[in-house]
């Protein structure tokens, strides 16, 4: 039975439903799925050249992270974040990213208004929003997350991607040419109609091209070390723009040494975009799980076992080779 034959397949009724707050004057658009009595809020954060769509992938309801979750018992709020979806005329307002944290807890604040929180917020985000996701979690308002998830990123990069990034003619204020085999290879592990993103491509924000340049070598590394929430590291198997060796992961979770836990997660069969192949329902069931794990820590006040661990699926691969299929 595959996937799209299972029960998961038909997911739910009328999905979730797009929304939109006005945090001091910037309208900021997203989805949301809502449980009546939610065990927690889930609030995601999506990569660059998309948007909030991303979690609940169009016309595939068994890849949502929006639709299992709640099913699951949680509310899942996925944002546009700042520069995409209703804030991208509001751009000008919004060049710092003290301007786009503060733009992000307020969209929290307002969306969820009197909303049930269950245990409390855990962020979830993907590539480029773990800029911001960190960033958040730095935040005195981020002191009382129950976690964070993040996946997609890294400190450093594969040859091939290395060339294709920042060769020759390569800017991170524009799309360097091949960068779309970088996110999208191998195609098998994506439903034919969602390879290369066209159902949940947003135009990219220049909001976010200066951190860009630093953030493998300065930003994440500092931003990582005050974390002072649980976190687990994603990175897909056949990810082509990062390294994820066992190194690799080992020292991504090095950098967050104020972390009560840290989980290292190579999924199997999944490429860069966690959320939309078709590994996306296995890759959502472990994240809601350590969610779990996290609400019960909130609950009991200490995470049995080691402080850094990889997940127990399996050890990444000790190096990573440049072909992937």
């Amino acid at each position: 039975m595959t996937l799209t034959e299972s029960e998961l397949s038909g997911l739910d009724d009328a999905g979730p439903v797009p929304v939109v707050a006005d945090v001091d004057g910037i309208p900021v658009s997203g989805l949301l799925a809502e449980s009546p009595t939610p065990r927690a809020v889930l609030v995601a954060l999506h990569g660059g050249s998309t948007r909030s769509v991303y979690f609940d992938c169009p016309g595939h309801p068994e890849l949502s992270l929006l639709r299992l979750g709640r099913r699951l018992g949680y509310t899942v709020l996925a944002l546009d974040r700042p520069g995409y979806g209703r804030s991208t005329p509001y751009s000008e307002r919004l060049t710092t990213a003290a301007d786009r944290v503060d733009l992000m807890f307020g969209a929290v604040a307002a969306h969820l208004g009197p909303r049930p929180r269950g245990a409390g917020v855990f962020l979830v985000a993907h590539s480029a929003g773990c800029e911001l996701a960190l960033r958040m979690s730095v935040d005195e308002r981020g002191t009382d997350l129950l976690g964070l998830e993040i996946a997609g990123t890294g400190l450093r990069h594969p040859p091939l991607a290395q060339r294709t990034l920042w060769g020759s003619g390569a800017r991170p204020s524009r799309r360097p040419p091949g960068l779309a085999e970088l996110l999208w290879r191998p195609e098998r592990l994506y439903p034919a109609d969602v390879v290369y993103g066209a159902s949940i491509a947003a135009e990219g924000t220049r909001l976010e091209a200066g951190s860009v340049l630093d953030w493998a070598d300065r930003e994440f590394p500092r931003l990582a070390r005050g974390v002072r929430v649980p976190v687990r590291f994603s990175l897909g198997e056949f990810e082509r723009v990062w390294r994820n060796g066992s190194a690799d992961l080992a020292e991504v979770g090095a950098l967050f040494e104020a972390a009560p836990r840290v989980v290292l997660n190579l999924q199997p069969n999944s490429g860069h975009n966690l959320s939309v192949g078709h590994t996306a329902a296995a890759y959502h069931l472990k994240l809601l799980s350590f969610a779990e794990e996290c609400l019960v820590h909130r609950e009991n006040g200490e995470f049995s076992g080691p402080a850094t661990q990889f997940d127990g699926h399996g050890q990444p691969r000790p190096d990573q080779t440049e072909e992937v299929g």
